[in-house]
């Protein structure tokens, strides 16, 4: 069994992630923090990374370097959701096989992690997002940035606050 450890400090998203990665085979492990990670890189062996470049306080480059010399077979791929091509070509260089951007389906981390996905293929995937769900996707992002906090993410967003508060009590568009 392919053996993928998890390693996002944003629990929820974590879980989803672990869900839907069980559902395609993986037994999977999951981490909220770099210590935790590398902890349980050196005692279960993942064949599989799923990283996240931001944790907390973290970064998940740093992490990099020792995950893959702990690891020296595993296939590690990057989540970020401030995808840059410098941190692109910084996650190679520090060895990661893949870096995508979040979010990411279900189809395009699947592609990532196999080894027959060379990081030069342009990955199709399964359906375009909405503009609404990027929308609220990029709204999460600022949020969980700002530590929850509306009047912050309205301010970094250049929008009243009112007008994000009423954004938030709406159900996420669909894909």
């Amino acid at each position: 069994m392919k053996r993928l450890l998890i390693v996002e400090d944003d629990q929820a998203f974590a879980a989803i992630l672990s869900r839907r990665m069980t559902k395609q085979g993986f037994d999977t492990q999951v981490c909220h923090n770099a210590t935790d990670a590398l902890l349980c890189a050196r005692q279960w062996h993942p064949s599989h990374l799923l990283l996240d470049m931001k944790l907390a306080s973290e970064s998940g480059l740093e992490l990099l370097k020792p995950l893959r010399q702990t690891l020296p077979d595993a296939r590690i791929v990057l989540l970020t959701g401030f995808a840059s091509i410098a941190t692109a070509v910084e996650a190679m260089k520090l060895g990661a096989d893949h870096y995508l951007a979040k979010p990411a389906d279900t189809h395009t981390l699947l592609k990532a992690l196999s080894e027959e996905c060379p990081l030069d293929t342009e990955l199709e995937e399964e359906e375009v997002m909405s503009p609404e769900r990027l929308e609220w996707e990029h709204i999460q992002q600022a949020l969980n940035a700002h530590d929850g906090n509306v009047s912050a993410t309205a301010r970094a967003l250049g929008m009243h606050r009112r007008t994000l508060q009423r954004k938030l009590q709406k159900k996420p568009a669909h894909r």
